[in-house]
Protein backbone atom coordinates (compact mmCIF):
# COMPACT_ATOMS: atom_id res chain seq x y z
CA UNK A 1 0.00 0.00 0.00
CA UNK A 2 0.91 3.52 -0.72
CA UNK A 3 0.33 7.18 -0.63
CA UNK A 4 0.26 8.41 -4.56
CA UNK A 5 1.91 11.64 -4.02
CA UNK A 6 -0.12 13.56 -7.14
CA UNK A 7 -3.51 15.61 -7.24
CA UNK A 8 -6.99 13.67 -7.87
CA UNK A 9 -7.83 13.29 -11.10
CA UNK A 10 -10.64 15.96 -11.39
CA UNK A 11 -7.78 17.96 -10.12
CA UNK A 12 -5.83 17.61 -13.14
CA UNK A 13 -6.20 20.86 -15.35
CA UNK A 14 -6.89 18.14 -18.28
CA UNK A 15 -8.71 15.01 -18.63
CA UNK A 16 -9.79 12.61 -21.32
CA UNK A 17 -12.09 10.00 -21.89
CA UNK A 18 -13.61 7.76 -24.14
CA UNK A 19 -16.01 5.31 -24.69
CA UNK A 20 -17.18 3.28 -27.37
CA UNK A 21 -20.37 2.53 -27.42
CA UNK A 22 -22.55 -0.78 -27.83
CA UNK A 23 -22.63 -1.21 -31.83
CA UNK A 24 -18.66 0.09 -32.15
CA UNK A 25 -16.69 -2.88 -33.93
CA UNK A 26 -14.51 -2.95 -31.23
CA UNK A 27 -16.95 -3.49 -28.91
CA UNK A 28 -19.34 -5.49 -31.08
CA UNK A 29 -16.04 -8.03 -31.59
CA UNK A 30 -15.62 -8.00 -27.66
CA UNK A 31 -19.17 -8.94 -27.30
CA UNK A 32 -19.01 -11.84 -29.86
CA UNK A 33 -16.15 -12.95 -27.59
CA UNK A 34 -17.74 -12.78 -24.55
CA UNK A 35 -20.59 -14.71 -25.81
CA UNK A 36 -18.90 -17.08 -26.75
CA UNK A 37 -17.38 -17.48 -23.68
CA UNK A 38 -20.04 -17.32 -21.68
CA UNK A 39 -22.05 -19.83 -23.86
CA UNK A 40 -18.97 -22.30 -23.47
CA UNK A 41 -19.06 -21.74 -19.70
CA UNK A 42 -22.89 -22.53 -19.61
CA UNK A 43 -22.53 -25.32 -22.04
CA UNK A 44 -19.55 -26.99 -19.46
CA UNK A 45 -21.65 -26.16 -16.45
CA UNK A 46 -25.48 -28.28 -17.89
CA UNK A 47 -23.60 -30.84 -19.32
CA UNK A 48 -20.51 -31.70 -17.54
CA UNK A 49 -21.39 -29.50 -13.63
CA UNK A 50 -18.78 -27.15 -14.41
CA UNK A 51 -16.91 -25.20 -16.34
CA UNK A 52 -13.93 -27.07 -18.30
CA UNK A 53 -10.53 -24.88 -19.62
CA UNK A 54 -11.09 -23.23 -22.32
CA UNK A 55 -9.96 -19.44 -23.60
CA UNK A 56 -11.57 -17.70 -26.64
CA UNK A 57 -10.17 -13.93 -25.96
CA UNK A 58 -8.57 -13.01 -29.67
CA UNK A 59 -10.96 -12.05 -31.91
CA UNK A 60 -11.81 -9.90 -35.13
CA UNK A 61 -14.35 -7.68 -37.11
CA UNK A 62 -13.57 -6.87 -40.37
CA UNK A 63 -15.81 -4.15 -42.12
CA UNK A 64 -18.05 -5.20 -44.93
CA UNK A 65 -19.16 -2.55 -47.67
CA UNK A 66 -22.44 -0.69 -48.06
CA UNK A 67 -24.32 1.99 -49.59
CA UNK A 68 -26.73 4.04 -47.68
CA UNK A 69 -28.24 6.86 -49.16
CA UNK A 70 -31.89 8.91 -47.68
CA UNK A 71 -34.66 6.83 -47.09
CA UNK A 72 -33.06 3.54 -48.11
CA UNK A 73 -29.64 1.64 -48.76
CA UNK A 74 -28.45 -1.96 -48.86
CA UNK A 75 -25.69 -4.42 -47.78
CA UNK A 76 -23.36 -5.24 -50.79
CA UNK A 77 -20.84 -7.70 -48.76
CA UNK A 78 -21.57 -8.64 -44.92
CA UNK A 79 -19.33 -8.18 -41.77
CA UNK A 80 -17.01 -11.19 -41.44
CA UNK A 81 -16.73 -11.93 -37.62
CA UNK A 82 -14.04 -14.31 -36.58
CA UNK A 83 -13.69 -16.00 -32.53
CA UNK A 84 -10.43 -17.48 -32.43
CA UNK A 85 -9.14 -19.58 -29.27
CA UNK A 86 -8.77 -22.84 -27.09
CA UNK A 87 -11.47 -25.11 -25.63
CA UNK A 88 -11.87 -28.28 -24.10
CA UNK A 89 -13.50 -30.26 -27.49
CA UNK A 90 -14.46 -33.84 -25.69
CA UNK A 91 -14.41 -35.22 -22.53
CA UNK A 92 -14.16 -38.57 -21.31
CA UNK A 93 -17.25 -39.82 -19.34
CA UNK A 94 -17.61 -43.84 -18.57
CA UNK A 95 -15.09 -44.74 -20.48
CA UNK A 96 -16.48 -42.69 -23.48
CA UNK A 97 -15.58 -39.33 -25.11
CA UNK A 98 -18.59 -37.06 -25.00
CA UNK A 99 -18.28 -34.45 -28.22
CA UNK A 100 -18.68 -30.63 -27.43
CA UNK A 101 -20.00 -29.13 -30.54
CA UNK A 102 -17.77 -26.19 -29.97
CA UNK A 103 -18.09 -24.29 -33.55
CA UNK A 104 -21.99 -24.85 -33.16
CA UNK A 105 -22.08 -23.16 -29.79
CA UNK A 106 -19.89 -20.44 -30.69
CA UNK A 107 -21.47 -19.21 -34.35
CA UNK A 108 -24.99 -19.75 -32.24
CA UNK A 109 -23.99 -17.25 -29.30
CA UNK A 110 -22.53 -14.69 -32.35
CA UNK A 111 -25.28 -14.50 -33.79
CA UNK A 112 -27.71 -14.20 -31.02
CA UNK A 113 -25.74 -11.64 -29.85
CA UNK A 114 -25.58 -9.27 -32.69
CA UNK A 115 -29.38 -9.92 -32.89
CA UNK A 116 -29.75 -8.67 -29.27
CA UNK A 117 -27.86 -6.05 -29.55
CA UNK A 118 -28.38 -3.94 -33.05
CA UNK A 119 -31.49 -3.90 -34.19
CA UNK A 120 -31.02 -3.54 -38.22
CA UNK A 121 -27.81 -5.75 -38.02
CA UNK A 122 -29.05 -9.36 -39.49
CA UNK A 123 -26.95 -11.82 -38.27
CA UNK A 124 -28.05 -14.16 -40.90
CA UNK A 125 -27.88 -12.00 -43.92
CA UNK A 126 -25.37 -9.22 -42.99
CA UNK A 127 -22.54 -10.96 -40.92
CA UNK A 128 -20.74 -13.93 -41.61
CA UNK A 129 -19.71 -15.24 -38.78
CA UNK A 130 -16.84 -18.17 -38.18
CA UNK A 131 -14.80 -19.60 -35.52
CA UNK A 132 -11.11 -20.57 -35.17
CA UNK A 133 -11.27 -22.72 -31.46
CA UNK A 134 -9.03 -25.51 -31.36
CA UNK A 135 -8.09 -27.73 -28.42
CA UNK A 136 -6.22 -26.20 -25.22
CA UNK A 137 -2.03 -27.03 -24.99
CA UNK A 138 -1.78 -30.10 -22.47
CA UNK A 139 0.39 -27.71 -20.24
CA UNK A 140 -2.62 -25.41 -19.46
CA UNK A 141 -5.64 -28.00 -20.09
CA UNK A 142 -2.84 -29.58 -16.98
CA UNK A 143 -3.25 -26.25 -14.91
CA UNK A 144 -6.75 -25.78 -15.42
CA UNK A 145 -7.29 -29.53 -13.79
CA UNK A 146 -4.70 -29.56 -11.38
CA UNK A 147 -6.12 -27.55 -8.97
CA UNK A 148 -8.83 -29.10 -6.23
CA UNK A 149 -10.65 -26.30 -4.63
CA UNK A 150 -9.01 -23.03 -4.88
CA UNK A 151 -7.89 -22.30 -9.00
CA UNK A 152 -4.75 -21.82 -10.23
CA UNK A 153 -3.88 -18.84 -12.51
CA UNK A 154 -3.43 -19.98 -16.05
CA UNK A 155 -1.65 -16.90 -17.23
CA UNK A 156 0.52 -14.31 -15.76
CA UNK A 157 -1.55 -11.18 -15.80
CA UNK A 158 -2.31 -7.90 -14.16
CA UNK A 159 -5.78 -7.00 -13.25
CA UNK A 160 -6.34 -3.01 -12.53
CA UNK A 161 -9.58 -0.94 -11.45
CA UNK A 162 -10.18 2.57 -9.80
CA UNK A 163 -12.48 4.64 -8.00
CA UNK A 164 -14.09 6.91 -7.94
CA UNK A 165 -15.41 7.92 -11.15
CA UNK A 166 -14.54 11.16 -12.17
CA UNK A 167 -17.51 14.09 -13.35
CA UNK A 168 -15.80 13.60 -17.00
CA UNK A 169 -16.12 9.69 -16.75
CA UNK A 170 -19.69 10.18 -15.67
CA UNK A 171 -20.76 11.98 -18.33
CA UNK A 172 -18.84 10.05 -20.98
CA UNK A 173 -20.53 6.95 -19.74
CA UNK A 174 -23.92 8.51 -18.99
CA UNK A 175 -23.83 10.03 -22.32
CA UNK A 176 -23.32 6.74 -24.14
CA UNK A 177 -26.00 5.14 -22.08
CA UNK A 178 -28.99 7.36 -22.62
CA UNK A 179 -28.40 7.19 -26.33
CA UNK A 180 -28.25 3.28 -26.34
CA UNK A 181 -31.46 2.69 -24.10
CA UNK A 182 -34.76 1.32 -25.29
CA UNK A 183 -36.28 4.78 -24.18
CA UNK A 184 -34.38 6.69 -26.55
CA UNK A 185 -34.19 3.80 -29.55
CA UNK A 186 -38.39 4.23 -29.08
CA UNK A 187 -38.40 8.35 -29.65
CA UNK A 188 -35.29 8.02 -31.71
CA UNK A 189 -35.09 5.25 -33.56
CA UNK A 190 -32.95 6.39 -36.57
CA UNK A 191 -30.59 6.83 -34.02
CA UNK A 192 -27.57 3.65 -34.42
CA UNK A 193 -25.64 2.14 -32.11
CA UNK A 194 -22.17 2.96 -33.32
CA UNK A 195 -22.02 5.61 -30.69
CA UNK A 196 -18.36 7.26 -29.82
CA UNK A 197 -18.25 9.29 -27.03
CA UNK A 198 -14.99 11.66 -26.50
CA UNK A 199 -15.02 14.07 -23.95
CA UNK A 200 -12.06 16.59 -23.39
CA UNK A 201 -12.00 18.51 -20.05
CA UNK A 202 -9.67 21.73 -19.41
CA UNK A 203 -9.93 22.59 -15.53
CA UNK A 204 -14.28 23.03 -15.58
CA UNK A 205 -14.60 23.67 -19.29
CA UNK A 206 -16.02 19.78 -20.88
CA UNK A 207 -16.06 19.57 -25.01
CA UNK A 208 -17.93 16.45 -26.05
CA UNK A 209 -17.19 15.27 -29.54
CA UNK A 210 -19.82 12.21 -30.09
CA UNK A 211 -19.81 10.06 -33.48
CA UNK A 212 -23.07 8.81 -33.78
CA UNK A 213 -24.38 6.68 -36.92
CA UNK A 214 -27.33 6.96 -38.37
CA UNK A 215 -29.73 4.47 -40.08
CA UNK A 216 -30.06 5.56 -43.49
CA UNK A 217 -34.17 4.11 -44.12
CA UNK A 218 -35.41 6.08 -40.91
CA UNK A 219 -33.74 9.55 -42.55
CA UNK A 220 -35.80 10.83 -45.42
CA UNK A 221 -33.35 13.93 -46.10
CA UNK A 222 -31.14 16.36 -44.94
CA UNK A 223 -33.61 18.15 -42.91
CA UNK A 224 -34.23 15.17 -40.77
CA UNK A 225 -30.78 14.18 -40.21
CA UNK A 226 -30.07 17.90 -39.10
CA UNK A 227 -32.60 17.91 -36.99
CA UNK A 228 -32.05 14.66 -35.29
CA UNK A 229 -28.53 15.71 -34.69
CA UNK A 230 -29.62 18.89 -33.07
CA UNK A 231 -32.24 16.66 -30.40
CA UNK A 232 -29.07 15.17 -29.65
CA UNK A 233 -26.75 17.67 -29.00
CA UNK A 234 -29.83 18.11 -26.61
CA UNK A 235 -29.80 15.49 -25.29
CA UNK A 236 -26.14 15.02 -24.45
CA UNK A 237 -26.17 18.70 -22.66
CA UNK A 238 -29.10 17.41 -20.51
CA UNK A 239 -27.19 14.37 -19.51
CA UNK A 240 -23.78 16.41 -18.55
CA UNK A 241 -25.87 19.24 -16.82
CA UNK A 242 -25.99 17.68 -13.86
CA UNK A 243 -21.87 17.96 -13.61
CA UNK A 244 -21.39 21.68 -12.85
CA UNK A 245 -19.20 21.85 -15.85
CA UNK A 246 -19.37 24.35 -18.42
CA UNK A 247 -20.21 21.91 -21.81
CA UNK A 248 -19.95 22.40 -25.37
CA UNK A 249 -21.31 19.01 -27.44
CA UNK A 250 -20.31 18.89 -31.23
CA UNK A 251 -22.74 15.66 -33.15
CA UNK A 252 -21.27 14.09 -36.00
CA UNK A 253 -18.18 17.03 -36.74
CA UNK A 254 -17.37 15.38 -40.25
CA UNK A 255 -20.39 15.90 -41.96
CA UNK A 256 -20.00 18.48 -44.71
CA UNK A 257 -23.75 19.18 -45.59
CA UNK A 258 -23.00 21.51 -48.60
CA UNK A 259 -21.39 17.93 -50.08
CA UNK A 260 -24.36 15.88 -48.94
CA UNK A 261 -21.73 13.84 -47.07
CA UNK A 262 -23.53 12.70 -43.70
CA UNK A 263 -23.14 9.54 -41.08
CA UNK A 264 -25.41 7.54 -42.90
CA UNK A 265 -25.36 3.33 -42.28
CA UNK A 266 -27.63 1.18 -43.41
CA UNK A 267 -27.70 -0.79 -39.95
CA UNK A 268 -26.56 1.57 -37.46
CA UNK A 269 -23.33 0.18 -37.11
CA UNK A 270 -19.76 1.53 -38.93
CA UNK A 271 -18.98 -2.01 -39.27
CA UNK A 272 -21.48 -2.37 -42.38
CA UNK A 273 -18.64 -0.38 -44.23
CA UNK A 274 -16.45 2.52 -42.43
CA UNK A 275 -14.28 0.88 -39.55
CA UNK A 276 -13.02 -2.77 -38.00
CA UNK A 277 -12.89 -4.03 -34.72
CA UNK A 278 -10.35 -5.98 -32.62
CA UNK A 279 -10.51 -7.53 -29.10
CA UNK A 280 -9.07 -5.36 -26.30
CA UNK A 281 -8.99 -3.02 -28.78
CA UNK A 282 -12.10 -0.34 -26.53
CA UNK A 283 -13.32 0.20 -23.19
CA UNK A 284 -11.77 -1.63 -20.22
CA UNK A 285 -13.34 -3.02 -17.21
CA UNK A 286 -15.05 -0.43 -16.17
CA UNK A 287 -16.97 0.97 -19.57
CA UNK A 288 -14.52 3.37 -20.09
CA UNK A 289 -11.20 4.56 -22.23
CA UNK A 290 -9.48 6.82 -19.38
CA UNK A 291 -5.48 7.53 -20.03
CA UNK A 292 -5.09 9.69 -17.26
CA UNK A 293 -5.51 6.80 -15.33
CA UNK A 294 -3.77 3.61 -14.22
CA UNK A 295 -5.22 0.58 -16.12
CA UNK A 296 -4.60 -2.73 -17.83
CA UNK A 297 -4.27 -3.69 -21.60
CA UNK A 298 -5.79 -7.48 -20.71
CA UNK A 299 -8.85 -8.32 -22.87
CA UNK A 300 -11.33 -9.27 -20.51
CA UNK A 301 -13.82 -10.29 -23.04
CA UNK A 302 -13.24 -14.24 -23.86
CA UNK A 303 -11.22 -15.24 -21.18
CA UNK A 304 -11.99 -18.37 -18.71
CA UNK A 305 -13.73 -17.00 -15.74
CA UNK A 306 -12.75 -19.65 -13.61
CA UNK A 307 -8.75 -18.89 -13.87
CA UNK A 308 -7.86 -16.68 -16.05
CA UNK A 309 -6.89 -13.96 -14.13
CA UNK A 310 -6.82 -11.32 -16.96
CA UNK A 311 -10.16 -11.38 -16.47
CA UNK A 312 -10.75 -12.51 -12.92
CA UNK A 313 -8.05 -9.69 -11.36
CA UNK A 314 -9.39 -6.82 -13.21
CA UNK A 315 -12.92 -7.13 -12.42
CA UNK A 316 -11.51 -8.05 -8.75
CA UNK A 317 -9.59 -4.92 -8.76
CA UNK A 318 -12.25 -2.58 -10.13
CA UNK A 319 -14.94 -4.04 -7.24
CA UNK A 320 -12.00 -3.39 -4.49
CA UNK A 321 -11.34 -0.25 -5.32
CA UNK A 322 -15.56 0.80 -5.71
CA UNK A 323 -15.81 -0.83 -1.50
CA UNK A 324 -12.53 0.95 -0.84
CA UNK A 325 -13.47 4.54 -1.79
CA UNK A 326 -17.28 3.92 -0.11
CA UNK A 327 -16.32 2.32 3.01
CA UNK A 328 -12.97 4.29 4.34
CA UNK A 329 -12.86 7.58 5.00
CA UNK A 330 -10.10 9.63 4.00
CA UNK A 331 -9.72 7.74 0.55
CA UNK A 332 -10.18 9.98 -2.23
CA UNK A 333 -8.73 8.14 -4.88
CA UNK A 334 -8.03 4.15 -5.03
CA UNK A 335 -6.39 2.37 -7.86
CA UNK A 336 -6.07 -1.34 -7.21
CA UNK A 337 -3.37 -3.38 -8.81
CA UNK A 338 -3.35 -6.97 -9.09
CA UNK A 339 -0.59 -9.41 -10.21
CA UNK A 340 -0.74 -13.21 -10.63
CA UNK A 341 1.66 -15.81 -11.31
CA UNK A 342 0.66 -18.21 -13.63
CA UNK A 343 0.36 -21.99 -11.51
CA UNK A 344 -0.54 -20.47 -8.10
CA UNK A 345 -3.53 -20.61 -6.76
CA UNK A 346 -5.68 -17.32 -7.44
CA UNK A 347 -6.35 -15.83 -4.15
CA UNK A 348 -2.63 -16.05 -3.95
CA UNK A 349 -1.38 -13.28 -6.10
CA UNK A 350 2.31 -12.00 -7.14
CA UNK A 351 1.36 -8.62 -5.16
CA UNK A 352 -2.15 -7.05 -4.60
CA UNK A 353 -0.96 -3.40 -4.42
CA UNK A 354 -3.36 -0.62 -3.69
CA UNK A 355 -2.14 3.24 -4.39
CA UNK A 356 -4.86 6.12 -2.64
CA UNK A 357 -5.06 9.45 -2.91
CA UNK A 358 -6.40 10.85 0.39
CA UNK A 359 -7.99 13.69 1.10
CA UNK A 360 -6.13 16.71 2.59
CA UNK A 361 -5.46 16.36 5.99
CA UNK A 362 -5.28 12.61 6.26
CA UNK A 363 -2.80 9.91 6.93
CA UNK A 364 -1.67 6.77 5.05
CA UNK A 365 -1.49 5.54 8.50
CA UNK A 366 -5.59 5.83 9.63
CA UNK A 367 -6.63 4.34 6.89
CA UNK A 368 -4.19 1.37 5.95
CA UNK A 369 -5.94 -1.40 8.21
CA UNK A 370 -9.48 -0.64 6.91
CA UNK A 371 -7.85 -1.05 3.19
CA UNK A 372 -5.86 -4.45 4.18
CA UNK A 373 -8.98 -5.48 5.28
CA UNK A 374 -11.39 -5.44 2.40
CA UNK A 375 -8.50 -6.04 -0.21
CA UNK A 376 -7.88 -9.11 2.34
CA UNK A 377 -11.61 -10.26 2.06
CA UNK A 378 -11.81 -9.24 -1.72
CA UNK A 379 -9.05 -11.99 -2.44
CA UNK A 380 -10.46 -14.75 -0.37
CA UNK A 381 -13.57 -13.99 -1.77
CA UNK A 382 -12.40 -14.05 -5.59
CA UNK A 383 -13.90 -17.53 -6.72
CA UNK A 384 -17.62 -15.17 -5.86
CA UNK A 385 -16.39 -13.18 -9.15
CA UNK A 386 -16.84 -16.12 -11.58
CA UNK A 387 -20.63 -16.62 -10.78
CA UNK A 388 -21.22 -12.61 -11.21
CA UNK A 389 -19.42 -12.83 -14.65
CA UNK A 390 -21.45 -15.54 -15.28
CA UNK A 391 -25.16 -13.87 -14.10
CA UNK A 392 -23.57 -10.91 -16.07
CA UNK A 393 -23.59 -8.66 -13.21
CA UNK A 394 -20.09 -7.33 -13.98
CA UNK A 395 -19.51 -4.94 -16.74
CA UNK A 396 -16.43 -6.09 -18.79
CA UNK A 397 -16.45 -3.74 -21.51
Amino acid sequence: MEELPAPSTDELEVEIVERKGRGHPDTLIDGAAEAVSQALSHHYLDNFGKVLHYNVDKGILVGGRAEAFFGGGRIIEPIYVLVAGRATTNVPIDGTEVDVPVREIARGAIRAFIRENVRFLDPDRHVQSETRIKPGSPDLVSIFMKHDGMPLSNDTSIGVGYAPLTPTEKVVLNVEHRLNSPEFKASHPEVGEDIKVLALRRDRSLDITVACAMVSSLVPDVGHYVNTVEELRREIEDVASGEGLDTNVQVNTGDDYARGTVYLTVTGTSAEQGDDGNTGRGNRVNGLISPMRHFSMEATAGKNPVSHTGKIFNAVALLTANRVVQEVHGVRECYVRILSRIGRPIDQPEIASAGLILHRGERLTQVRADVESIMDESLGRVRDVTGLILERKITLF
